[in-house]
């Protein structure tokens, strides 16, 4: 395992200094960690899993909002004024994660913990404006290519990584904004043109990559 660079703050020896208001939490598979509308008093760090965010409309229609993952903290918005939980996060998988109560945070909080927190926000919030983007011109079809080529961690260092399975059809339509019929079409015509295959997993190939960033005509038809 390659150890951490010399400067560099690892959020894992913050968090073992963190006395009094931590709390080591593991959650079995489909467990709320907090629901939208609860109080917002602490801030989460994902040690193990994988964590879904979803928010759910005045109309009731539900949307999921981003999949966490280990190395990945949640619920900061406690930190920003907010007093109530504005989306819901659901594990995906069995869970180790790490509460912090506001206060333990804010006693606890250094310069070094500061600047990661807020390039953490920043890059979170590039994200989102990533994702909206993608949704007002992208057809549906390419929103999929996307967001597998993100959740196989395209771009990020090392190889790419193997979609788990706990990751349905139906989770990947509620995040493009699309049906589970339209995901299943795109998920077969991806797997026969060599872009994905399945082996207890999804596994994404650079062809896929490739597709998408030289817009080839496969990926061009609009199917809002």
């Amino acid at each position: 395992m390659t150890k951490p660079t010399k400067g560099i703050f690892d959020p894992k020896k913050f968090l073992a200094k963190v006395g009094a208001g931590k709390t080591i939490l593991e959650l079995p598979k489909n467990r709320h960690v907090f629901q939208q509308g609860d109080v917002a008093d602490s801030v989460f760090y994902i040690q193990k899993g994988k964590v879904k965010l979803t928010v759910v409309s005045e109309q009731g229609k539900e949307a999921v909002v981003a999949i966490l993952e280990p190395g990945q903290f949640f619920g900061e918005g406690c930190m920003n004024g907010h007093q109530l939980r504005i989306a819901t996060t659901t594990t995906m998988e069995d869970c180790v994660i790490t509460s912090i109560s506001k206060d333990a945070m804010m006693k606890a909080i250094e310069p070094k913990f500061s600047q990661l927190f807020m390039s953490y926000l920043l890059t979170r919030n590039s994200r989102i404006e990533e994702d909206l983007i993608d949704q007002l011109f992208n057809s549906s079809e390419r929103r999929l290519a996307r967001l597998l080529l993100l959740l196989a961690n395209f771009g990020k260092e090392g190889s790419p990584q193997p979609i788990s399975a706990n990751i349905s059809q139906e989770t990947l339509a509620e995040m493009i904004g699309t049906t589970r019929s339209r995901v299943s079409y795109f998920m077969n015509k991806f797997r026969r043109l060599g872009f994905i295959s399945y082996n207890g997993h999804i596994e994404v190939h650079n062809s896929l990559l490739s597709a998408v960033l030289h817009e080839k005509p496969l990926l061009r038809e609009r199917d809002q």
